[in-house]
């Protein structure tokens, strides 16, 4: 059975039921389970004492657990979701550890060299790069008209990484200078890679949060083809930012991010960094939109 959720901003019109932490039916966290009990815990350890007191050691001191939500939990990618009727995954209360998500996956990429902010364009992108990307004969963009992006981002562990873009040759710079400000402003990003062409048929999880740009794909709900199909858009934190129509969520998981009022890092704002760079390029923000909301989504035809 589908759980429906509601935003908290009324104007949407979206008619979604509010989520509530902690509703029943949620699965437990990774790290809220139970651990099994060591041989120095059991009963005969027990009642054998030291006669005198252990000299500390460094390993004898305790470590505070890291904050909820600054590292990614082990069941990430892996828990399946039952497919809907419209082809999506089920919709699903967001864990415990996603729902204040501030986590930096680790770089498929070599660094760029240097200290701040820098990137490489490849015009055109590489056959390699093509072969793992989404792109095939019949896209709306020809082979030759995509450019590969390599280049620096902020990641929410405060630490410079290496991501890429595959996107339309024509806004390559474009695109470069958006990201500069964004790393200026220290916007974070999880993760920064292609798209791959068996992601497009994966089954659902909800968990996913991968920044992109070209994707050989339609509109969600039709047979056309979205920007991203051009290399014309970028999706930002789509966790953090979800696409809500109706009753879907996208991702499945992501409905913690609903009430745009409780702002979180990564999360896109009306007046924000990702909103002024990608305006100064002239692209449109899907979190206007009227009869749904896109906030991952930035596209030079506001599309």
């Amino acid at each position: 059975m589908r759980h429906r959720v509601r935003t908290s901003l009324p104007a949407l019109g979206l008619g979604l039921v509010v989520l509530l932490a902690g509703c029943a039916g949620e699965e437990p966290d990774a790290d809220s389970t139970a651990r099994p009990t060591s041989a120095a815990t059991s009963s005969s350890a027990a009642t054998t004492a030291p006669t005198t007191p252990a000299a500390p050691t460094a390993s004898a001191t305790p470590t505070a657990a890291p904050a909820r939500g600054t590292v990614p939990p082990a069941w990430l990618g892996t828990r399946v979701l039952p497919r809907t009727e419209d082809g999506f995954g089920e919709i699903r209360p967001t864990p415990r550890a996603l729902r204040n998500r501030r986590f930096t996956l680790p770089d498929q990429l070599p660094a760029l060299p240097g200290d701040g902010f820098a990137s490489r364009v490849a015009d055109p992108a590489p056959a390699e790069v093509l072969a793992r990307s989404t792109w095939r004969p019949g896209c709306p963009v020809g082979r030759d008209d995509l450019a590969w992006i390599r280049l620096t981002f902020w990641g929410f562990d405060d630490a410079r990484h290496t991501g890429e873009l595959l996107v339309n040759r024509a806004v390559a710079r474009d695109v470069v200078r958006v990201f500069r400000e964004l790393y200026a402003a220290r916007f974070p990003i999880e993760e920064m890679r292609i798209t791959r062409a068996a992601e497009q048929t994966a089954p659902p999880t909800g968990d996913g949060n991968n920044t992109g740009a070209f994707n050989c794909r339609p509109t969600r709900g039709t047979t056309t083809f979205s920007q991203h199909a051009y290399g014309l858009a970028v999706d930002l934190n789509p966790f953090q930012n979800p696409y809500v129509k109706g009753d879907v969520v996208l991702p499945e998981l992501a409905s913690a991010y609903l009430d745009r009022d409780d702002v979180r890092p990564g999360m896109i704002t009306d007046d924000g960094p990702a909103t002024r760079a990608f305006a100064a390029i002239g692209w449109g923000w899907g979190g206007t939109w009227q009869n749904l909301k896109d906030y991952q989504h930035f596209s030079r035809n506001g599309r």
